[in-house]
């Protein structure tokens, strides 16, 4: 049996973490996220974790070669995995085909690309209410999460096209009950 490969795909605040937790329970899934995997190395205070915690308190993106390493060895550490969901990763087309490029190698390629779509001010809401319990300083900030949308939109958003052109992308309206969510990804999925 192949793998489940999904992309989760949305703007910061879209609820790609709460999605993705329902998802990997119901189909056994690791979960890739390259925000969890980059507070892991914040957290453990390793060279990498205090570069990118500087990129990330402005708002800017963690370069392409730190994320697809970091990515790769978490892939090789779950060969037996029923399949991988990838939850803000890709973030560029380069990043994209690079995911590409590893999972073919396996004939183990991305099956769908999940994009939650939500209103800017509904995420910021969400944010702001995020970073009222989290204590990340990045959801604490309305200029810094109106930021981090507008890098999304600008670097994230055209990686549509890429998946479309694949016939695999798929929007799925990101707002209302959790429930209501997530049978919504769960008919996307098939």
């Amino acid at each position: 049996m192949s793998k489940l490969n999904i992309v989760l795909f949305g703007p910061p605040g879209a609820g790609k973490g709460t999605q993705s937790a329902f998802l990997i329970q119901r189909y056994g899934l690791v979960h890739l996220s390259t925000g969890d995997l980059l507070r892991g190395e914040i957290k453990e205070e390793t060279e990498l974790g205090i570069a990118a915690k500087e990129l990330m308190d402005r708002g800017d993106l963690v370069p392409d070669h730190i994320v697809i390493g970091m990515i790769r060895n978490k892939i090789e550490a779950h060969l037996d995995a029923q399949g991988f969901i990838f939850d803000g990763f890709p973030r560029t087309q380069a990043q994209a085909e690079a995911l590409d490029e590893m999972l073919n190698a396996k004939s183990e390629p991305i099956v769908a690309m999940l994009a939650l779509e939500v209103p800017e001010e509904e995420l910021v809401k969400r944010l702001l209410g995020r970073g009222e319990t989290s204590g990340r300083t990045d959801d604490s900030n309305e200029s810094i999460i109106r930021n981090r949308i507008r890098e999304y939109e600008k670097k994230t958003a055209p990686l549509r096209g890429y998946y479309q052109a694949q016939g695999k992308f798929k929007g799925i309206d990101g707002v209302g009950s959790l429930a209501d969510i997530t049978d919504r990804l769960v008919k996307a999925i098939g």
